[in-house]
């Protein structure tokens, strides 16, 4: 296994006198796509929260590249190299689709967020020929390839997807999730948060299941599709 570019270490998150995690560990291996599942409340957005920087830690520590990032503030978490594409992929709805993607760029010079942009306009061609068009008019689809470029502009080299299929039809599904394959296979290092277990394991080099917080289970991702536990209770088999 490659060395973690992201190591957690018995992290814990409150809101107020809630705990929300407690004491998750988990790594993230350089170049790896691993994949965190759980039910609804689980306590996975609040990890990619944490991750981030927008939740604050109660205890625990989060090194990313080798530094302890558990204090620093979140916009500073970006400019090292993380970047998240959040749950319900919160566009700015009344802005073009381009200024949208530029906003993710927003910590790096214009010249190379312009080199940038034709990159992700590659990966997805819907975005360039509706580049003008205000964002809140696309359609859930789209406004999913829109959420993953914008993240893609800030050139992360850890990317943190938030249930990426939700609210989106089975083909929409598919399409989104080749599109992180194809991410995958090119270097880019992800931590994935998904409702859809088997979507997830099936692609994920690594997975874990969170329940109340915890990390109970964890190991190769389609090893854990053979687990009985996993099975029962995320698979529906």
């Amino acid at each position: 296994m490659n060395e973690p570019l992201l190591q957690i270490d018995g992290l814990c998150t409150h809101y107020g006198r809630i705990q929300a995690l407690r004491e998750v560990s988990l790594a993230v291996p350089r170049g790896a796509l691993v994949a965190l599942v759980g039910a609804n409340g689980a306590g996975k957005t609040t990890l990619l929260r944490t991750i981030s920087g927008v939740q604050e830690a109660s205890s625990g520590s989060i090194c990313f590249d080798g530094q302890d990032i558990t204090r620093m503030r979140s916009h500073l978490r970006v400019q090292s190299g993380i970047a998240q594409v959040p749950e319900g992929r919160q566009m700015f709805g009344p802005m073009s689709v381009e200024d949208n993607l530029f906003l993710g760029a927003y910590t790096r010079a214009r010249a190379g967020g312009e080199a940038t942009i034709e990159r992700v306009y590659a990966m997805f061609p819907v975005l360039k020929s509706r580049r003008t068009q205000p964002a809140g008019t696309l359609s859930g689809g789209q406004q999913q390839m829109l959420a993953i470029g914008r993240a893609l502009m800030a050139e992360p080299r850890l990317l943190l997807l938030d249930e990426p299929s939700m609210g989106l039809a089975p083909q929409l599904v598919a399409d989104i999730f080749s599109t992180i394959v194809e991410l995958a296979r090119g270097g880019t290092t992800m931590l994935l948060v998904e409702q859809n277990a088997y979507a997830a394991l099936s692609i994920a080099d690594f997975g874990y299941v969170l329940e109340t917080g915890r990390t109970v289970i964890s190991g190769r991702g389609k090893e854990l599709l053979q687990d009985e536990r996993v099975k029962q209770a995320y698979l529906g088999m």
